[in-house]
């Protein structure tokens, strides 16, 4: 039963989770957590280092870091600061790690994936629509055009989604690296999560790449340093969760609270008895045919996504481009 129980989650931390829950030991997995209390972010490493590791997980080997910060959906920009510069200095940690060929002005080449027309997988693009943009400038008049001696040179693309180009993303990406050569491309998506909790407060970074579309069933080919040449950075945040989940989490509260019920106790014993596979199976089959393929956002989406990409974006230009908040 356990093999057909396929959480729909991104986050290499939620698939940790499930096993720990299980009480399973997954061999070649390496997890590590710290807690900023100052600023209420938790951040988990998750490192695949072998490929039983990965094939357990479902995930390819590499590492992948979480910052949680449940305040991240509120409207509050010191706070969207201090998340942009946290996760600036991920930023220039993977990068350190993963491009070999160590330089002053690295190429960056950023794909904001996703398309802008449904909110929820909006991210990508609108973090684009934030960046500073230097390649060209760069290009044409040298870096202290932009007023700074470290400047990387930044391009970047909106790919659109198949419906829209007719294209696998990763064919428009690799058309870009063959005649740009960036030295990283920097991979902006939104995801699926296991747990609503994390919904918009939640960033990955993974030095893996990534798989558009994974999360909600759509698989199309992967952006990696495998398939397209050079290292791929992938951030996501996730937007979207599993209809099933929420039923099923709902179910656990259920159960909780038949157990707290006299009459109702033998009730709550059975169900307690499923392992958390069966449970889920058990939900699937129940909401199906109706709701299975259904996924959910919060209802204040179109704001949330707009802060978070922004906060995104900033931390981008902040390390890409440190003189320039300022949009060209």
């Amino acid at each position: 039963m356990i093999e057909k129980y396929i959480i729909r989650t991104d986050l290499a931390l939620e698939q940790k989770e499930r096993f720990e829950s299980d009480h399973v030991e997954v061999q070649g997995v390496i997890l590590e957590e710290e807690y900023d209390e100052e600023r209420e972010i938790k951040i988990t490493t998750v490192k695949i280092e072998t490929e039983n590791g990965a094939k357990v997980m479902g995930k390819p080997v590499g590492t992948y870091i979480t910052m949680e910060a449940p305040n991240m959906a509120v409207p509050d920009e010191d706070y969207h600061r201090e998340i942009a510069d946290e996760l600036k200095k991920y930023l220039e940690k993977f990068m350190k790690e993963n491009v070999k060929e160590k330089k002053e002005d690295y190429s960056v080449l950023v794909v904001g994936l996703g398309n802008r027309k449904v909110t929820p997988d909006a991210l990508g693009p609108y973090v684009v629509d934030h960046l500073n943009i230097t390649r060209h400038i760069v290009r044409e008049y040298g870096k202290y055009a932009m007023g700074e001696e470290k400047v990387h040179l930044v391009s970047a693309i909106v790919p659109g989604v198949m419906a829209q180009t007719g294209m696998e993303t990763v064919e428009i990406v690799k058309g870009i690296v063959e005649e740009t050569k960036p030295d990283v491309i920097f991979a902006i998506d939104a995801l699926a999560a296991r747990s609503s909790r994390r919904l918009n407060c939640t960033i990955q970074i993974a030095d893996t790449g990534i798989h558009p579309g994974s999360g909600v069933g759509n698989h199309r080919n992967a952006i990696t340093r495998e398939t397209v040449g050079v290292p791929v950075i992938a951030i996501g945040v996730p937007t979207v969760v599993d209809a099933a989940t929420i039923v099923n989490d709902t179910m656990e509260n259920l159960i909780a609270a038949l157990e707290s019920s006299e009459t109702l106790r033998g009730v709550g014993v059975v169900l307690q008895g499923y392992n958390a596979a069966e449970k889920y199976e058990l939900v699937k089959e129940l909401i199906s045919p109706h709701l299975n393929g259904l996924f959910v956002t919060p209802k204040d989406i179109d704001e949330t996504v707009k802060r978070i990409s922004f906060t995104i974006s900033e931390a981008l230009n902040a390390f890409l481009c440190p003189q320039g908040h300022a949009h060209n």
